[in-house]
């Protein structure tokens, strides 16, 4: 049988303090930082941060190439294009340390009709974060 091709697939996102948001992130979510590149007066040229075998990457927001192309919620009327589902062991746990570190529960916390449990916060700029037990790759 033939190697299938494989794909990683990373999100990437634009803050507009992305140092904030890079420690910000770890503390709620529990990411970890895997590398952070410092840019000019204090901004993130490049950061990634890893959550269990997942990554996100993300910077500060500017109007370089491609921040042209990619906005930050505030930027778009306070709403985002699309939005990171990430499986966690334990949501009411994860529910739990999001809120102490201030996130904006949007959905309650849920058992979920296709199963799995979860819920849907805001991070502090604004992008929509969903975090559930349901794991379709279990299937």
């Amino acid at each position: 049988m033939a190697k299938k091709d494989t794909a990683t697939i990373i999100p990437t996102l634009r803050y507009r303090d992305a140092a904030a948001a890079t420690e910000w992130l770890c503390r709620a979510f529990g990411f970890t930082k895997h590398l952070v590149v410092p840019g000019e007066a204090g901004a993130i040229a490049h950061a990634q941060l890893t959550c269990g075998n997942g990554m996100i990457m993300l910077g500060t927001a500017g109007d370089d190439e491609f921040g042209k192309l990619q906005r930050t919620p505030v930027q778009v009327g306070g709403v985002g294009t699309q939005s990171p589902y990430i499986i966690v062991p334990d949501a009411d746990a994860h529910l739990a340390r999001a809120v102490a570190a201030g996130a904006k529960v949007v959905y309650a916390i849920r058992d979920e009709p296709y199963g799995g449990r979860g819920y849907s916060c805001l991070d502090p700029e604004g992008h929509l974060w969903n975090f559930g037990t349901y794991n379709p790759w279990a299937e």
